[in-house]
C-alpha cells in the first residue's frame, strides 16, 4: 500500500528551494525520474509539480507507494544507507525538481540551525504518517481511505483554505492508493461530487473542499 512521507507533511520556508543547495531539472508529464533498483546518491524536492512513487515486488503487479507534491522530498531513504532506489519516481505533471546530494543534505542536517532543525522535523513527520496510515488501514472503509487520500493531496487535512486544486489523478491510481477497485472509486468520486466535496473544473484539475472531512465521519 502507500507510504505517506510527504502527503501529510510539507517543509514549510523553502519556497524556492535555493537554502538546499542542488540542481533545479524540468521533468515532462510521465516522465521517469529514476528507476527502482538504481543507484541511490541523491534526494529531491519539489518545487512545482508533482510526483508518483510505485514500487514492484517478484510476481506482483507495481504497486502506488506514494503521490507527493509541492515542498515534498522523496528518495530520501538514501540517507539512512540505503544503496539502491526502493521506488519508481514519474512526474505527475509538467514538474521542476531540485536534486540534492546525499553528502549534501547530511552536511545541512549537522549544522543544527533553522535549516537543520525544519528538515529534521519534517523526516520525523514521515515516520508518524506511516504509522498513522497503518492505522488507518486497519480501522476506516474505502471511502474514508479516499476522503483522507484526496485532502491530504490538497494539504486540507489540517486547518487550512477552504478549496484547494490538484492535479487531476486517474481513478486507477487512487485505487491503488486506497486498496479498492477502480469501480468503487468512481461510486466514491460520483457520490463526493453529487454532495459538493470535490468538483472538476473542466480542465486538468480537481477541485478538493474542506468540507470533505465530512465523510470521514460516514459509516
Amino acid at each position: 500500500m502507500k507510504r505517506m512521507n510527504g502527503m501529510a507533511s510539507r517543509l514549510k520556508g523553502f519556497s524556492s528551494g535555493a537554502t538546499l543547495g542542488g540542481k533545479v531539472l524540468h521533468y515532462r508529464n510521465k516522465e521517469n525520474i529514476y528507476k527502482q533498483g538504481a543507484p541511490a546518491y541523491s534526494l529531491f524536492y519539489i518545487q512545482k509539480g508533482g510526483v508518483r512513487l510505485t514500487t514492484k515486488t517478484k510476481h506482483q503487479p507495481a504497486a502506488v507507494t506514494a503521490i507527493l507534491g509541492v515542498h515534498d522530498f522523496f528518495g530520501e531513504l538514501c540517507l539512512g544507507g540505503c544503496p539502491l532506489r526502493m521506488s519508481t519516481a514519474v512526474a505527475l505533471t509538467a514538474s521542476s525538481i531540485r536534486t540534492i546530494q546525499k553528502t549534501n543534505m547530511l552536511q545541512i542536517l549537522r549544522k543544527k540551525n533553522a535549516t537543520s532543525n525544519s528538515l529534521l522535523a519534517y523526516l520525523l513527520s514521515s515516520v508518524k504518517n506511516y504509522r498513522d496510515h497503518v492505522t488507518e488501514l486497519l480501522t476506516s472503509s474505502s471511502e474514508q481511505r479516499l476522503a483522507r487520500v484526496l485532502l491530504r493531496l490538497a494539504y486540507l487535512d489540517k486547518r487550512g483554505s477552504a478549496v484547494a486544486e490538484i492535479p487531476r489523478i486517474s481513478h486507477q491510481v487512487l485505487a491503488d492508493m486506497v486498496g479498492t477497485t477502480r469501480q468503487r472509486v468512481n461510486l466514491f468520486m460520483n457520490r463526493f461530487r453529487k454532495r459538493g466535496f470535490i468538483n472538476y473544473d473542466g480542465g486538468m484539475g480537481l477541485e478538493v473542499r474542506q468540507s470533505l472531512r465530512k465523510a470521514l465521519r460516514s459509516r
